[in-house]
C-alpha cells in the first residue's frame, strides 16, 4: 500500500431472473397430461366392450334357455315363435332400431342374411322365423327343429360385439 486511499468500485446491483412462467410447461407434464388421457379413454373403451360383451353373452344365454326349454317339452310352435322373437331383440340390440324393428317377412329375412355369415334365411327353416310370430298353438308343422336350431345359433354367433355402421347409420 503506497498511500493510495482504496477507491470504491461501481459496481451494479445483482439482478435475478425472472420468475419462471407457468406456460408452457415443462415435457414432463405433457407427458403425464397424454398419459391421463390414454388412461382414460381405455378405461372408457374398456367398459363398453364389456357392455357390447355383456350384451352377446346374455342373447346366448337366453337362446341355451330356450333350446333346454325345447329339449324338455318339444314343442316346435314354441321353439320358433321363441327362437324369432330373439332374434329380433337381439337385432333390435346389436344395430340400430330404426334399421331393424320395423322389417317383416323378406325384407326381414334379407336383413337376418345380410348380417350373417351365410346365406340360409332364404332357406324353408329361415322363412320359418319370419311367419313364426303368427302361428297358432294348434298348428303342425313338420320341420328340422335342430337345423332350426343352427341356423339361429350360428347367425347369433356371427353377431359382432358392438353395434354396427351400416349405411351410415351412427352406433
Amino acid at each position: 500500500m503506497n498511500g493510495a486511499t482504496p477507491t470504491t468500485l461501481e459496481l451494479r446491483d445483482i439482478h435475478l431472473p425472472e420468475a419462471i412462467s407457468w406456460w408452457p410447461p415443462a415435457p414432463g407434464w405433457w407427458f403425464l397430461l397424454g398419459s391421463i388421457i390414454l388412461i382414460i379413454a381405455a378405461i372408457f373403451l374398456f367398459k363398453r366392450y364389456q357392455k357390447k360383451q355383456a350384451l352377446k353373452k346374455q342373447v346366448l344365454a337366453e337362446f341355451e334357455n330356450i333350446c333346454t326349454q325345447y329339449q324338455s317339452d318339444k314343442n316346435a310352435i314354441a321353439l320358433i315363435q321363441s327362437m324369432s322373437i330373439l332374434l329380433r331383440r337381439a337385432c333390435i340390440s346389436f344395430y340400430p332400431r330404426s334399421e331393424a324393428a320395423s322389417l317383416t317377412g323378406k325384407s326381414w329375412l334379407a336383413f337376418l342374411d345380410d348380417t350373417s355369415k351365410e346365406k340360409v334365411f332364404d332357406t324353408e327353416h329361415g322363412q320359418l322365423i319370419a311367419t313364426a310370430p303368427y302361428l297358432s298353438e294348434n298348428t303342425k308343422l313338420d320341420f328340422d327343429a335342430e337345423n332350426l336350431i343352427h341356423l339361429c345359433e350360428n347367425w347369433l354367433k356371427a353377431q359382432p360385439n358392438k353395434n354396427h355402421d351400416r349405411a351410415g347409420s351412427k352406433s
